[in-house]
């Protein structure tokens, strides 16, 4: 079985309930593989200053935005997160006819993080991205356990008032801009004939290898993928079934919603098996600035089984301790490299918890049930807390400092109590 993974959607008005942009996206990844949630603050950054992305080293931005990351614990990149100023990406592995460098290079997880550190804004992000790749190229392993996974990339990026597709193959790039309505990514080439913006060389490329005749129609998805039918009807499954439950919901799509898809498993949306959802997040972001978004996040696999926790950017913000994996030496995950055959454990406190009642829902019904629904109202407790910061502010920034890691501390404690 191909490794084959992700959906990520957004909904803006007016197919929203109210004047709001939701995110969502699943991450899938290997069953075995610890997804963490993490802070980082904004910064500023000396002249000439790098800075060591998981293969290579680059050239460190002036000054870096904060940012919350959902990230495999080996790496230095995110496979979704949010910034200060309302941006969320969220990154897809895709295939297609241009073959994939092996060669160690900036990771679309990396991108994903350089996005939304470097750029306030949707459409910046897209051109931080695009800039990168065409400076250091995409790729290198994607797993840290399996020999070679390479893949091209493709984005989902929102913020308050817009959101882009970014699908790239190579270098080469083309980018749809989403202004209402609702679009979701999956595994494969989605941008048709409707391009907003693309790269200088993209149909010349294609035409030199023989996939456009420079006279049709162009077409991105047409020419730039192949019809390996393992993956592709894998993913246009999900990429269908994904579309339809955000139709299903048309004019009043909220964050309930997004979660409902994301939990999904008759769709295959949320997965399992030896690939599977390792992580999940939602974020709801109003069009007025003077509003905080919320950004909701799992931190554990399958979130169906898991409690969607809020987070808010304020100053003062301390490292999300309860689901940042183990270091190993002072600069670990950035310096550990996948090619390292023995690897330490990186499963973090929440993690370690969750396994223990995962395998009491699996194992006990009655008990189990007792547990999800104690989840369950726990989660509906905090998002009718943020439903009121989402309508009228916040008075008191200081009272949602701890907000993420207060509500993981509650969920812990649903735990200890089942």
């Amino acid at each position: 079985m191909f490794p084959s993974s992700c959906d990520t959607f957004v909904a803006l008005p007016p197919s929203t309930a109210g004047q709001r942009v939701i995110f969502g996206k699943n991450s899938d990844r290997p069953c075995d593989e610890v997804q963490e949630v993490v802070y980082f603050p904004a910064a500023d950054h000396r002249e000439g200053e790098k800075v060591e992305c998981t293969y290579i080293e680059i050239e460190q931005a002036s000054h870096t935005h904060a940012v919350v990351l959902s990230r495999p614990a080996w790496l230095w990149g995110a496979e979704m997160g949010a910034n200060e100023h309302q941006v969320c990406i969220g990154n897809e592995a895709v295939w297609g006819r241009q073959e994939v460098d092996d060669q160690e290079a900036l990771l679309g997880m990396d991108l994903v993080r350089l996005g939304l550190e470097r750029a306030d804004t949707a459409q910046k992000a897209l051109d931080v991205i695009v800039e990168l790749l065409e400076r250091y190229g995409q790729g290198g392993n994607c797993m840290e356990d399996q020999s070679s996974f390479s893949y091209h990339n493709s984005f989902l990026i929102s913020d308050r008032t817009e959101a882009w597709v970014l699908e790239t193959s190579g270098k080469y790039w083309a980018a749809e801009r989403v202004k209402e309505g609702y679009r979701n990514i999956s595994n494969q080439y989605s941008i048709t004939t409707k391009i907003d913006r693309e790269h200088p060389e993209m149909r010349e490329y294609a035409r030199s290898q023989g996939w456009w005749d420079g006279k049709a129609e162009f077409n991105f998805t047409g020419v730039y993928s192949y019809m390996n039918t393992a993956r592709i009807d894998a993913s246009s499954s999900r990429y269908c079934e994904g579309r339809k439950l955000l139709k299903k919901s048309e004019g009043h799509i909220t964050a309930e919603t997004m979660m409902a898809i994301l939990r999904d498993k008759e769709s295959g949306i949320n997965m399992e098996g030896m690939f599977m959802t390792t992580g999940s997040m939602v974020s709801v972001v109003p069009r007025d600035p003077s509003l905080p978004g919320v950004h909701y996040f799992t931190g554990t696999p399958d979130p169906e089984r898991s409690v969607f926790k809020p987070f808010i950017f304020v100053t003062d913000i301390k490292q999300l301790k309860m689901t940042c994996s183990p270091c190993v030496g002072a600069d670990d995950p950035v310096k550990k490299k996948p090619r390292f055959k023995s690897k330490p454990d990186r499963k973090h406190p929440l993690f370690l918890k969750h396994e223990v009642v995962a395998a009491i829902i699996d194992s006990m019904a009655e008990r189990g049930n007792k547990i999800m629904q104690n989840m369950r109202e726990l989660e509906r407790k905090k998002m009718a807390e943020m439903e009121e910061y989402l309508t009228n502010g916040i008075a008191d920034p200081t009272m949602v400092v701890h907000l993420f890691s207060n509500t993981t501390n509650d969920e812990l404690e649903v735990y200890k109590k089942s």
